[in-house]
């Protein structure tokens, strides 16, 4: 653990960084929340695949989740939202087609932010000075306005989430568009439709960087 200075305190590995904090997730009652993937805050406790949100809120509670949309198209997806579409209280689900800063903010007074993993533990950078938060919050405000809300964006990539393991795995073999068409029994101007819409929900802008991201979400 490393501190710096009163206002911020860097700290390395989940267990530590929840030790910190876990009192401040159980009497939150607003928590926003940016993630690029699903294993973004996924631990409880110092555990992964737990409550994304690290505490369980009250009716009283409003959570904001903000996901990059590349992270619809991982196996665990639908099991994600369903938790979070039972818990209590006002829980709302945006998503981004950019890059998030991964943050949590804690009742507008505390802020973490993600930071890079190294030798297998990732920093968070936890912030309690007021302007430094509101800072963050801005920015937060800013990706969520931009955004667009789980349901309508769910419905568009339903298809593309169906079909992005056997385009990702046709394009990975460099299967020429017309074959890769034939294979999946659709037109080559159907086929190159979807590979645009995959890309997009990969916020890729090229075949290559899509399988780029998609190894390194595990899609392929």
């Amino acid at each position: 653990m490393t501190r710096t200075g009163e206002a911020v305190t860097v700290v390395h590995g989940e267990q530590e960084v929840f030790r910190r904090t876990a009192h401040l997730f159980e009497s939150a009652t607003e928590i926003t929340c940016a993630a690029n993937d699903l294993a973004g805050w996924g631990w409880r406790h110092g555990t992964a695949g737990g409550n994304a949100f690290g505490h369980t809120p009250t009716h009283d509670s409003r959570v904001r989740k903000l996901y990059r949309s590349s992270a619809l198209l991982e196996p665990g997806w639908d099991q994600r939202m369903s938790v979070i579409r039972d818990l209590p209280g006002a829980v709302d689900v945006r998503v981004t087609t950019e890059d998030v800063n991964e943050t949590i903010i804690l009742d507008g007074r505390v802020a973490i932010l993600a930071g890079s993993r190294r030798a297998g533990e990732r920093s968070y950078s936890i912030l309690t000075l007021p302007d430094t938060v509101r800072s963050v919050e801005s920015l937060f405000e800013s990706a969520w306005r931009a955004s667009t809300d789980l349901d309508a964006y769910d419905a568009q990539v339903a298809d593309i989430r169906m079909l992005a393991p056997r385009v990702l795995d046709l394009l990975s073999e460099g299967v020429k568009d017309e074959t890769a068409a034939r294979t999946l029994g659709m037109s080559v101007r159907t086929y190159r439709r979807r590979v645009a819409e995959l890309m997009a929900a990969l916020g890729a802008e090229s075949r290559f960087q899509a399988g780029s991201r998609a190894r390194e979400l595990g899609l392929v």
